[in-house]
């Protein structure tokens, strides 16, 4: 059954929930999660996503996800979250255990996009690493530059970034224009560039294993 065949609320999702999966997620990975629904025919999954915002507020997450959980739950047989800890603390992983949903596994975004194992394991030497992703790439001025001030004060760039040593770029897709970007924004922070391509690592295994 195609999501187009099926009734949708006043939110845009199912209905009638029978057989299908909720996904609430991080704004930021939206586009992501759309790209592998569609790559991979998942038609039996619906996207719900949080404010992309709460990447810079972490302290958010964990109650905005109950909110949605509860909002949802009746109308669908599995609810899967699409969060890492991302800044929670482990009160999300707490919270998610006590709703009895289950959640991405890993830190945060930078390692399941790596892979988690991955991540860890060169772990020790990324320490002095800053990380974008396709979303951050893109969000570059609203996700780092105004929201640390830089904008406003860009003598303050190297009290932030100081101990940092290079800027990972982790692509999830193709594409030269971001990757230019990306560069630009190393440049800007005076970091070191790399780009590696990730694809979408755990995010895509997690969704599969559904």
């Amino acid at each position: 059954m195609a999501l187009s065949d099926v009734a949708l609320n006043e939110d845009g999702l199912a209905a009638d929930g029978a057989g299908r999966i909720l996904l609430i997620a991080c704004g930021a990975l939206a586009r992501e999660i759309l790209d592998l629904k569609a790559m991979n025919g998942w038609d039996h999954m619906d996207l719900t996503c949080l404010p992309a915002k709460y990447h810079l507020y972490p302290e958010k997450i964990t109650q905005a996800v109950r909110d949605s959980v509860a909002k949802h739950r009746d109308t669908y047989d599995t609810i899967f979250v699409v969060y890492a800890d991302c800044g929670t603390g482990g009160l999300l992983e707490a919270a998610c255990d006590d709703m009895g949903v289950e959640m991405v596994a890993g830190p945060h975004c930078y390692s399941f996009f790596e892979g988690n194992e991955r991540f860890v394991a060169q772990s020790e030497s990324d320490i002095t690493t800053f990380y974008l992703t396709d979303f951050l790439v893109r969000q570059f001025e609203a996700f780092v530059i105004r929201p640390m001030g830089l904008d406003r004060h860009p003598e303050l760039r190297d009290m932030y970034f100081g101990n940092y040593d290079k800027l990972v770029y982790q692509a999830q897709t193709e594409d030269p224009a971001l990757t230019d970007k990306a560069r630009a924004a190393a440049e800007t922070l005076g970091l070191a560039f790399e780009r590696r391509f990730t694809g979408y690592g755990d995010l895509q295994t997690s969704l599969a294993a559904l």
